[in-house]
């Protein structure tokens, strides 16, 4: 071998290795003719937009395939890309049957630099980082929600500490047990790590939960859990534990728990594939039905109840107190 001969194989970046490259990354590309609007396509770019392989499509042509709510903020976008100089990022969703697909489109502005009168770009497939700023949306969400509630919880549980002690002493030490109590049901509300064996019972879940609101002393009693034994899985546990904390806030903040005679009533019918815990609310003030979709927490309540237990929740605004009733899938409740 010669001296000061290199024996490793070139790297340069020849058309081969910069196709395995935007392979890799999963990049499709695409060229513009600013004056005649024709988009000129890679395959993956073809098969990302879902349209007929062919030479040449035009901006029109793609628009047909945008969700109409973004199809006009993506020709502003597009056009706009002529009257500034440097790199741009746009996302947009394209429809891919009834379901939309989030993409993004990058290229490089300025008529300046233009080649031949054609602006090149990329386009991606972005519907994980998307999916992940939702997931992240909801979760700042349904914990603000929490926060609110709890704040809500503590000045209820401070009023119904006031009617049953007679001492600042005794109020001190009452409200320090519903508290700590409140603590042990959050546990309760946070997902378990692992999805193995029984979480809970499904009557010690429910009283864990509720004992925080419960009145002591000459109050005490006035919330009555009748269930049947049965075991219920980790997920369950968590999703139920959403379902009755929102459901003991409310009546906390407008229900039965909100006044001295109130009362609560949690009881059970369970079926061959079905379990049916019945919510019924005494002595409070009257209740009505409330206009419109309902907020974040009705949201929180429908999405628990269908999308992680399988079930429905239908509440009866009976004059004499909210009867709610929640129907679980068995299978999923022990989950």
């Amino acid at each position: 071998m010669e001296m000061g001969c290199d024996p490793r194989p070139s790297m340069t970046w020849d058309q081969t290795r910069l196709r395995q490259a935007i392979d890799a990354a999963g990049v499709a590309l695409w060229s513009w003719n600013v004056d005649d609007d024709a988009f000129a396509m890679d395959e993956r770019a073809f098969v990302l937009w879902k349209v007929s392989r062919r030479e040449i499509v035009t901006f029109e042509d793609l628009s047909m395939h945008i969700h109409p709510v973004d199809r006009d903020r993506v020709r502003a976008a597009f056009a706009a890309t002529r009257a500034f100089k440097g790199t741009y990022e746009i996302d947009f969703r394209i429809l891919d049957g009834e379901k939309p697909r989030w993409i993004s489109a990058r290229g490089q502005g300025d008529d300046q630099g233009i080649v031949h009168r054609v602006m090149s770009g990329i386009f991606l497939n972005v519907a994980g980082r998307k999916q992940a700023e939702e997931g992240h949306e909801l979760l700042a969400g349904e914990m603000g929600h929490r926060v609110k509630n709890l704040l809500a919880i503590a000045t209820g549980l401070t009023a119904i500490t006031s009617r049953s002690t007679t001492t600042s002493v005794d109020m001190a030490r009452e409200l320090t047990q519903r508290l700590t109590a409140l603590d042990r049901a959050q546990d309760l509300v946070r997902p378990l790590p692992g999805n193995e064996g029984k979480a809970a019972l499904l009557g010690d879940l429910i009283a864990i939960l509720l004992a925080p609101y419960d009145d002591m002393g000459a109050f005490s009693g006035r919330i009555r859990v009748s269930v049947r034994r049965m075991g219920v899985g980790e997920a369950a546990a968590t999703a139920l534990a959403l379902v009755v904390h929102e459901l003991a806030t409310n009546s906390l903040k407008y229900g039965a728990l909100s006044v001295p005679t109130g009362t609560l009533d949690v009881s059970c019918l369970a079926r061959e594939n079905v379990v049916e815990l019945v919510w019924t609310e005494r002595g409070g003030p009257a209740v009505t039905a409330p206009s419109g979709s309902g907020g974040y927490g009705s949201k929180l309540l429908n999405r628990a109840m269908t999308h992680q237990l399988d079930g429905t929740i239908h509440r009866d605004w009976d004059e004499a107190g909210v009867v709610v009733t929640l129907t679980m899938n068995k299978a999923h409740l022990a989950a």
